[in-house]
């Protein structure tokens, strides 16, 4: 049942990876790669979609622009289209060599909203932690049930599976209030 366990755990520390990922791309004050690194650029050159994170390096040398180097000239002005295509409310500019993106303070009302999708991205990872939970406790049950482990056991096995998600949440809650904080942040 110890396989089980770490099972579970590896599990729960997918979903708080996840979490951190969602979170990393929702917009705070500051400019930060993450916010378009996962932006899908249609590179006619090369007649497919690709990520931009690997059309170009994407730095942040301060806190209201991101600089894009893209490795192949010719695909600036996709870049620049695909940017605008992705609805992130930036405007991009290039120079030839380079696209800069101007990174806008957020009004109070966009923070607000950001604010509701931070917590929305919380509570769906809140219900996945609590899908595994019961996973493994339907895996536990069944096992006492065909008599592979004594009710005991179980007992103890269901309490493990409880700590593990009652950790997993007190994760989510810290994840996304900083998160919250940085968006608040003016």
């Amino acid at each position: 049942m110890d396989e089980y366990l770490e099972a579970m755990s590896d599990d729960m520390g997918k979903a708080i990876e996840a979490l951190q990922a969602g979170l990393a791309k929702i917009r705070t004050g500051r400019a930060s790669p993450a916010l378009v690194e996962s932006v899908l650029v249609h590179v006619a050159t090369y007649g497919t979609q690709m990520p931009l994170n690997q059309l170009a390096t994407i730095q942040a040398p301060d806190a209201r622009l991101l600089v894009i180097t893209p490795w192949d000239k010719t695909t600036i002005s996709d870049i620049e289209r695909g940017i605008i295509a992705a609805g992130l409310g930036l405007n991009p500019s290039s120079d030839g060599q380079i696209v800069r993106l101007p990174v806008p303070a957020l009004t109070a009302e966009r923070r607000q909203d950001l604010v509701k999708q931070v917590r929305r991205v919380g509570e769906e990872t809140k219900v996945r932690l609590r899908h595994v939970r019961r996973e493994y406790n339907d895996i536990f049950k069944a096992a006492e049930k065909d008599g592979d482990i004594s009710e005991d056991d179980t007992r103890r096995l269901l309490a493990k599976v409880q700590e593990a998600t009652d950790a997993g949440v007190v994760r989510v809650d810290e994840e996304v209030a900083k998160k919250e904080a940085e968006v608040q942040e003016v």
